[in-house]
Order: structure tokens, then C-alpha cells, then sequence
């Protein structure tokens, strides 16, 4: 089976992303607004267990992480896909790390950069014209993130939650 691992943002992030998703992410439909920490994998049943049980591991050893978003951005010319730009810190770094190493351990095809995708797969002229106008707008949010989430992907290519972990680190 396939899965992955992301991170939700509050209500507030996550509707204002699906604002730009109903238009411009043909994925609206199969997953909320998310900010990918470990892209998709392919796990059997029993190495699920183990895996959660890491993740389990990881998520208490680590702290609540503060989710900034300031401005939007575009992976453009590479791929014509559209985010709100999440900016990097110790803990989100840190987050990333812990998931690919130990069992975990895999090489990211991209170099990781903290996002969340609004608009993707869309044409070089819609890419310039839309990216234009959402650069304009101010999308400053800041939040505290407590919980990452492993999915699993459905046989219609939806993704929904296969378990949540709680960043505890110090809490009792």
C-alpha cells in the first residue's frame, strides 16, 4: 500500500488554500491542503507496524512546531506548481531529518521546501498570469503545529489518515 507523511494546518490555513485549490489543483478532491513531510512510499502491512511505532518514537522526542507562512511562491520553470511558502525552522528541520533516517531512511527526490501547494499542473501562461496576481495578495499566517499524520492512499487516489502522532517532547 502507499503512503505518506504531512503535516494539517489550522482551519484558517486550510481554507484559505482551498480557495485557490477549487481553481487551480486538480488534487483539491483527494487530499486536503498539507505540507509534505515524507512523499509517497510503498509499506506492506507488517512494515507499517514498525513504522508507526518509529513515528510514534519520533513524535515524542520532538516539540510543537511554529508554521510561518509569508508570501507565495512557485516552483517555476521546473514545475508549474503554485504554494504558499512555509519559511524553514530548527523544528520543522529537524522533523524532516527524523523521517528519513532510521528505517525511514530514503533519499528525497527534491530537495525538501517547507509548502503548501495551491495550484499545480497548470499551463506556462495560466502559471505567469495567476502567480502575477496571488504575489500581489498578503498571506502572512502564523500557527503552532502539534500532530503530523501518516496517510494511506485509497484505491480511488484519495489520501486519508492511517494514524496521527502527537509532538510531545517534555509533556507528560
Amino acid at each position: 500500500m502507499k503512503y505518506g507523511i504531512v503535516l494539517f494546518p489550522a482551519k484558517k490555513l486550510q481554507d484559505l488554500a482551498n480557495s485557490y485549490r477549487k481553481r487551480y489543483d486538480p488534487h483539491y478532491a483527494l487530499i486536503p491542503p498539507h505540507l509534505t513531510l515524507k512523499t509517497p512510499f510503498e509499506a506492506s502491512d507488517e512494515e507499517i507496524k514498525a513504522i508507526s511505532k518509529e513515528l510514534r518514537s519520533v513524535a515524542n522526542k520532538l516539540s510543537p512546531i511554529k508554521l510561518e507562512v509569508q508570501k507565495i511562491s512557485s516552483f517555476s520553470p521546473v514545475n508549474n506548481v503554485i504554494y504558499l511558502k512555509v519559511e524553514p525552522n530548527d523544528e520543522l528541520m529537524e522533523l524532516h531529518t527524523e523521517l528519513h533516517s532510521g528505517s525511514l531512511t530514503s533519499e528525497p527526490e527534491y530537495s525538501f521546501v517547507p509548502h503548501i501547494t495551491i495550484g499545480q499542473k497548470l499551463s506556462d501562461a495560466e502559471m505567469a498570469d495567476v502567480l502575477g496576481q496571488l504575489k500581489m495578495q498578503d498571506n502572512h499566517h502564523i500557527e503552532l503545529i502539534d500532530r503530523f499524520h501518516l496517510l494511506y492512499q485509497l484505491d480511488n487516489g484519495a489520501w486519508t489518515v492511517y494514524e496521527t502522532f502527537i509532538l510531545e517532547k517534555g509533556e507528560l
